[in-house]
């Protein structure tokens, strides 16, 4: 099998060294990919947004499978385009993938389908957004419409930062178009957990679930990020919640979608949170997480590519899922002054004395190769993952391996995975 995986963060070298793994992927490629990913395939120069050169590549390859990793390659109708030429592709069509690319969408097709989210409204008038702030309670949340790279959604504990946000949002357009509708939402209170499931558009099967972390400094505090880290299994999480969410959100969705006349295959990822009501979705994706899959793809058992394959073919129901019973997390080193302001180019050291340790694996996000060094090219640039029989193991693991590596200005997190013990059930 011919593989190519689109993409160059690192989801995407989460998902080649994976897929590496199968006996069956005989020759790999990930298009552009990143300074790690070239250690376990071959990169090609062309970007993930260059669908026509991905189309003309891919025909010209015989590639036998693509797997898309970021939304905007989907969003531009990479799945539609290549379903046209015969390619086959895991992710889902540009219709589909709105489930994620637009918040309006997605929160009225939640109210449609009776999926459980939060109360909205949906505004393109700034002043007539401006003056329903008057009769909100506070909390509330403001999300940007479309993408924006996971910085669009701000809560805000009072009336001033909610105009501060729409300001931003549909003022100064710091979001482009993304930020021509807004949703305002009533602010759930609770545990939020990221469940992924793999879809072929008829028969769900949910991944190992886990938790992100998205606030850039320890304790939830400062901006949002696209993830500082993560760990799997989510603490909380039990074979009944999962069972929920899997009967009353991500069936649905998938059913929903199929009754529109948009199959949906690929990941479907509901960002959920657990109310004292139960689980409520606050935000569906149309794709692999990240950094998501850098701690659930180390503990699957099954061949991904046999589970990708499947799903593309419509034969879901034929596959059984297994999983490590280990503990998993990832904890990100980004560019200091990530998630605003940054500088890249600086050499990375310690890559090669990581490489030896057990039960690490360190993903490349934001990294490029420059006369013969690695260099930072990104605000995320390495996930450092580490797997254990319990969680405590996994933790000391990945941060004995981030305690090895260092560039110029680097910055992470020290308390990823705590929230497994201060709020939920020590592992």
């Amino acid at each position: 099998m011919r593989v190519l995986v689109v993409g160059a963060g690192g989801r995407e070298h989460a998902l080649a060294w994976a897929l590496r793994r199968s006996p069956r992927v005989e020759e790999l490629f990930v298009a552009p990919g990143n300074a790690g990913t070239d250690s376990v395939a071959v990169n090609v120069p062309i970007k993930a947004s260059d669908i026509d050169g991905l189309t003309e590549w891919a025909r010209g390859n015989e590639i036998d499978l693509t797997v898309v990793g970021p939304e905007s390659p989907l969003a531009l109708g990479i799945a539609d385009r290549f379903g046209e030429v015969g390619l086959p592709v895991f992710g889902p069509s540009r219709e589909a993938a709105r489930i994620e690319t637009s918040k309006v969408f997605s929160k009225v097709f939640m109210q449609e389908e009776g999926i459980p989210t939060a109360d909205f409204e949906v505004f393109q008038d700034f002043d007539k957004a401006t003056a329903y702030l008057q009769k909100c309670p506070f909390p509330l949340v403001v999300k940007a419409d479309g993408l924006a790279g996971g910085k669009g959604v701000s809560v805000c504990h009072v009336r001033q930062e909610a105009e501060d946000a729409l300001q931003v949002i549909m003022e100064d357009r710091v979001f482009g178009d993304a930020g021509t509708r807004v949703v305002i939402e009533e602010c759930l209170t609770g545990q939020e957990v990221s469940v992924l499931a793999f879809s072929d558009g008829q028969t769900v099967m949910p991944m190992v679930t886990s938790q992100d972390h998205k606030a850039a400094y320890d304790g939830d505090k400062g901006p949002n990020t696209g993830g500082m880290g993560c760990y799997a299994p989510m603490s909380l999480m039990t074979p009944e919640l999962l069972d929920e969410i899997q009967r009353r959100v991500l069936q649905p969705a998938v059913d929903g979608l199929r009754l529109r006349g948009l199959p949906y295959v690929g990941v479907l990822y509901a960002g959920m949170i657990l109310t004292p009501t139960g689980p409520q979705a606050l935000e569906f994706n149309c794709r692999f997480g990240d950094p998501e899959t850098q701690v659930i793809l180390p503990l699957l058992r099954t061949d991904l590519a046999d589970v990708l394959e499947a799903c593309v073919e419509g034969r879901l129901h034929e596959m059984t899922l297994r999983w490590s019973k280990e503990a998993s997390v990832c904890v990100v080193i980004a560019s200091g002054g990530y998630p605003k302001n940054y500088r890249t180019g600086y050499p990375i050291s310690g890559l090669d004395e990581v490489a030896d340790l057990p039960d690490v694996q360190v993903f490349h996000a934001g990294t490029a190769l420059k006369d013969g060094m690695i260099v930072t090219a990104g605000g995320r640039v390495l996930g450092v993952s580490a797997w254990g029989d319990t969680l405590t193991q996994a933790i000391n693991r990945a941060y004995c391996a981030v305690g090895r590596i260092r560039f110029r200005d680097q910055h992470f997190r020290h308390d990823i995975g705590q929230k497994a013990f201060t709020e939920g059930v020590g592992m």
